[in-house]
C-alpha cells in the first residue's frame, strides 16, 4: 500500500483561515501628508457618529420616557374624566321654542328638538351604513381611534396647507356631543380619545351607533334621527329611504350650510357625496348610487319665507318671558304673521334695494313693517341681510321721522278747531331765528290745510304747530304710542326728533281703525309640550283715542296725500292713505300708508347716516309700499277706508261712530 506523501500544515488562529499579512510601513516624509491628514478626519468622524449599540439604547430610553410622559398625560386628564361621564348631564337640553305663523308655517325653532331614541337595528341597513360611509368608513374596525385615518387626514391637510379634513371617528363625535364642551384645546382632544376608548369598551358598535343616531345635531334645532327625519321628510326614521338617509347623513358636517329647507340644491350635492361615499364601501353598488343621485332635495315641508323673517322672530322670543316668565319647558307660539305677506316683503324689499335707481341714489338699507288696523304685526322686514346684520330697523332703531311726524301736528290741529277746510298763508317765517323752508324752496300763497297735508308743505306745518303748542304736539305723540322722547323745538313739527318705525306705524294704524287704541302686537297663543294654553291674547276692549269725526277728517287729509299730493306713487287699485316723509340731506325717507285692510311703513337710508342721492318719500319708498300693497291685496275685495273704522266701532258698541269717520270722505285715488 503506497503512502500519500506528508504535508506539513501551516498554524492558523482559531476562526480565522486566511493567511497572515505583513503591515506595510508608511512614509511618514513630508510628501505622505494628504494620506495623514484624511485619515485624521475620519477617525474625528468615527468618534462623534454613535454606533449602533448606542443607537438602540438611545432609541429604548427615549421610548420609556415616552411611556412615562404619555401615562401621566393619561393620568391627568383621565384623573377628571370619571365626574364627566354623567348621562344624566348629557341627556340635558334647553327648552324647544318653535314658532309658527298664523298659516300655519313654521317661521322658526329655538333651542333643542329631540325626537324618541331609536335603535339601528330597527332603521334600514342603509341608514346607519350611510352615516359610517361619510363619516367614519373604518368604524367597524378600530377601537375608537382610527389611526390610519388619522395618518390619512394629517397628510391630506399638509398637502393642502389648512384643515381640509378630520381624523374623528363616530365614536369620539358621539363623546364629544355626550360629555365635552365644543372648546377646542389639546386637551380637550386627549379627553374625547380616552372617552371614546372608554365608550369602546362600555358599549358594542350597534350601540355606539345607535347613540350616535340619536345625539347628533341636524339642523334648525333638530338632534337625533327620529326628530330629523320627521322635521325635514315627515316620516319614520324606520321609513326612510336610501336618498333621505344619505340626505341626512350629509347634514353633521355643516347642518347650517346643507339644511335642505334653505338650500335643497347644495343639500342634494352632499346627499350625492354620500351616496358616492357608499358606493365606495361597498355598502351599494355604482349603478344604485346613480340611480338615487338628485339634483334637488325635496322636503315634506317649504319655507314661505326667507331669512328676512328672523327679525321677526328674534323680536318674538325677545318678549317671550313678558308673558310666561321663565322658560323651563317646550313651547310653541303662534303668531299673528301671515308667511305670504312676509315673503311678498322680503321680495318686494330685496328688488327694490337691488334695483339701479337704489344703487345709483346710494341707498343701503330699507325696512318694511305691515299690520292689520288693529295692530296685528303680518309681516317685518328689519333690513336686506339678516345674516349680515341682525340689527332690526323695524324695532330698535331710532330715525327722525320727516314729514310722517305731520301726522301729529295736525291730529292736534283738530283737536283744536283747526280743520282741513281752513285757510293758511305759504309765507316765509322765522321763529326764534329758524326759517323753514319748503322742499321746492319755494312759497305757494293760500292753501287749504288738505292742501297742505298733501303737499307737504313746512311753512304751514310749523305755523300749525306753533299756533297749537308744541306741548299739545308732544302729547298727541305720546298718546297715540311714540315712545321715544321728543325735542321741544319748532323743526319737531318736521320731525325732527328721532321715533322707530314700529311706533309710528302704529299711530297711523289709529287713524286707519276709525281712532281707536293701537297696541302693535305678534303673538297670539302660547301652548306647552302637552297641548296646555300658557298664554291667549284675550280680545281686548277698544280705547277711544280719538274724536271719529277727526279721524275721519284727518284720514280724509291723508288720502289727498296719495290722489294727488307727494304720495302718488303709492296709488294702488284701490282707496288708500298715507304720508311721506323727508329729512335734512335726504339721510331718511319714509312712506306710512294704509288700506282697510292693511297699514304698512317703509323706510329707506344709511345705518351711518349718510346722506342718499335726493332720494324722498314719495320716490322710493313709495314705490316699495306701492309693490308690496298691490301684491299683499290680490284676490281680496275692494273695500272704503270706513270699513276698518266700521268694523272697530263695533267692537266697541259704537255702531254709528263710522258714519263720522266717513262723512265728506271722498275715494277718488284710483289710478
Amino acid at each position: 500500500m503506497a503512502q500519500r506523501p506528508f504535508k506539513r500544515q501551516q498554524a492558523v488562529r482559531k476562526g480565522n483561515t486566511a493567511p497572515r499579512k505583513r503591515k506595510k510601513r508608511v512614509n511618514t516624509g513630508n510628501g505622505g501628508g494628504n494620506g495623514n491628514g484624511g485619515s485624521g478626519i475620519f477617525a474625528k468622524l468615527g468618534a462623534i457618529i454613535p454606533g449602533p449599540e448606542a443607537i438602540i439604547r438611545f432609541a429604548v430610553i427615549l421610548g420609556i420616557w415616552g411611556l412615562v410622559i404619555g401615562g401621566g398625560i393619561v393620568a391627568y386628564y383621565g384623573y377628571g374624566l370619571p365626574g364627566k361621564i354623567n348621562f344624566e348631564v348629557a341627556s340635558e337640553r334647553k327648552p324647544s321654542i318653535r314658532v309658527i305663523s298664523v298659516d300655519g308655517a313654521v317661521l322658526a325653532a329655538y333651542g333643542d328638538r329631540y325626537g324618541n331614541p331609536v335603535e339601528v337595528g330597527d332603521l334600514p341597513d342603509y341608514v346607519g351604513q350611510a352615516f359610517v360611509s361619510i363619516e367614519d368608513r373604518r368604524f367597524y374596525d378600530h377601537f375608537g381611534i382610527d389611526v390610519l385615518g388619522i395618518l390619512r387626514a394629517t397628510w391630506v391637510n399638509l398637502r393642502s396647507g389648512g384643515i381640509a379634513e378630520g381624523g374623528s371617528t363616530i365614536t369620539q363625535q358621539l363623546a364629544k356631543n355626550l360629555f365635552l364642551s365644543p372648546e377646542r384645546s389639546f386637551g380637550r382632544k386627549i379627553e374625547e380619545v380616552l372617552l371614546a376608548i372608554w365608550l369602546e369598551f362600555k358599549f358594542n358598535k350597534q350601540q355606539i351607533l345607535s347613540l350616535y343616531l340619536n345625539r347628533i345635531y341636524f339642523g334648525a334645532g333638530m338632534y337625533g334621527i327620529d326628530a330629523a327625519s320627521r322635521h325635514y321628510f315627515d316620516t319614520d326614521p324606520r321609513r326612510l329611504n336610501l336618498y333621505e338617509a344619505a340626505v341626512l347623513a350629509g347634514l353633521p358636517k355643516a347642518p347650517s350650510r346643507y339644511n335642505p329647507l334653505v338650500d335643497p340644491r347644495d343639500s342634494a350635492k352632499r346627499a350625492n357625496v354620500v351616496l358616492e361615499a357608499m358606493a365606495s364601501n361597498g355598502v351599494i353598488s355604482s349603478a344604485r348610487a346613480e340611480r338615487a343621485k338628485q339634483p334637488t332635495v325635496r322636503t315634506a315641508r317649504q319655507v314661505k319665507s326667507g331669512p328676512g323673517v328672523r327679525y321677526f322672530t328674534d323680536w318674538i322670543l325677545d318678549r317671550v318671558r313678558d308673558y310666561v316668565g321663565y322658560v323651563d319647558e317646550d313651547l310653541l307660539i303662534q303668531t299673528t304673521l301671515d308667511s305670504r305677506l312676509q315673503e311678498m316683503a322680503e321680495f318686494n324689499l330685496e328688488r327694490a334695494l337691488e334695483s339701479p335707481r337704489a344703487r345709483e341714489k346710494h341707498v343701503g338699507q330699507a325696512a318694511l313693517l305691515a299690520m292689520t288696523p288693529d295692530g296685528a304685526v303680518r309681516a317685518m322686514v328689519g333690513g336686506r341681510n339678516y345674516f349680515e346684520s341682525q340689527y332690526n330697523r323695524v324695532t330698535q332703531a331710532r330715525r327722525q321721522p320727516g314729514s310722517v311726524f305731520k301726522l301729529f301736528v295736525y291730529l292736534a290741529a283738530l283737536d283744536k278747531g283747526i280743520g282741513s277746510n281752513d285757510w293758511m298763508r305759504d309765507i316765509a317765517i322765522s321763529v326764534n331765528g329758524w326759517e323753514p323752508r319748503n322742499f321746492d324752496r319755494k312759497h305757494h300763497g293760500t292753501l287749504s290745510i288738505r292742501d297742505a297735508v298733501a303737499t307737504s308743505n313746512n311753512s304751514i306745518a310749523v305755523q300749525v304747530a306753533m299756533e297749537v303748542g308744541l306741548d299739545a304736539v308732544i302729547k298727541k305723540a305720546h298718546d297715540m304710542g311714540v315712545s321715544s322722547p321728543l325735542g321741544r323745538e319748532p323743526s319737531l313739527a318736521l320731525g325732527t326728533s328721532e321715533v322707530s318705525m314700529l311706533d309710528m306705524t302704529g299711530a297711523y294704524a289709529i287713524v286707519a281703525n276709525g281712532g281707536f287704541s293701537v297696541f302693535p302686537h305678534a303673538i297670539r297663543k302660547i301652548t306647552g309640550r302637552g297641548g296646555e294654553v300658557i298664554y291667549e291674547r284675550s280680545e281686548e276692549f277698544p280705547g277711544r283715542l280719538m274724536n271719529p269725526l277727526h279721524a275721519g277728517e284727518m284720514n280724509n287729509m291723508l288720502a289727498a296725500v296719495i290722489a294727488k299730493g307727494t304720495g302718488r306713487n303709492a296709488i294702488i287699485d284701490r282707496p288708500a292713505a298715507g304720508k311721506t316723509g323727508t329729512t335734512s340731506d335726504s339721510r331718511d325717507a319714509w312712506f306710512i300708508g294704509y288700506t282697510a285692510e292693511l297699514v304698512a311703513g317703509v323706510w329707506m337710508g344709511n345705518d351711518d347716516g349718510s346722506p342718499m342721492d335726493e332720494v324722498t318719500g314719495g320716490d322710493l319708498p313709495a314705490k316699495l309700499w306701492h309693490d308690496f300693497m298691490l301684491h299683499a291685496h290680490q284676490n281680496l275685495p275692494v273695500r272704503s277706508l270706513g270699513k276698518a273704522a266700521l268694523a272697530r266701532s263695533k267692537k266697541a258698541g259704537e255702531d254709528g261712530s263710522w258714519r263720522d269717520f266717513t262723512s265728506g270722505f271722498t275715494t277718488g285715488n284710483k289710478k
